[in-house]
């Protein structure tokens, strides 16, 4: 092993906006005090519940992906499971998510305000809270 996974970083054209969008979508702590980052109006982390860091930062020029082109590809995405994917739809597009495509499975590929392509995926039973 070379190192431990830290943080994801979202570029994004406004880092506390999509902070609180994955507060709101995962709960947790934006801007934590730790001593890992300095917090700014230009980056902002989110510590989750389970641990999870994901950190946003500002940049002046960003271009978001465009599904499924490419030529802009993803960067990134995160697939989340949920238990009811029917009610989670409609609380991503409340938080500002875009409907991108419903998979043959029956995912549901979504946009984040800043663009960036996530996946909701049915729970496995086994696994329901």
């Amino acid at each position: 092993m070379i190192g431990t996974l830290q943080c994801v970083v979202l570029d994004c054209p406004d880092a506390r906006e999509l902070a609180v969008f994955y507060q709101a979508l995962l709960g947790g702590t934006v801007n934590q005090p730790d001593p890992r980052w300095a917090v700014s109006a230009d980056f902002c982390t989110l510590h989750t519940g389970s641990g999870l860091v994901l950190a946003f930062q500002r940049v002046t020029d960003y271009r978001p992906p465009e599904w499924p082109d490419s030529a802009r590809p993803q960067q990134f995405h995160l697939d989340l499971d949920v238990a009811d994917l029917d009610q989670a739809q409609e609380q991503v597009l409340g938080l500002g998510a875009t409907l991108l495509q419903v998979d043959t499975r029956g995912w549901r590929i979504f946009a984040n305000p800043a663009g960036h392509p996530f996946c909701l995926l049915r729970r496995p039973a086994a696994q329901s809270r």
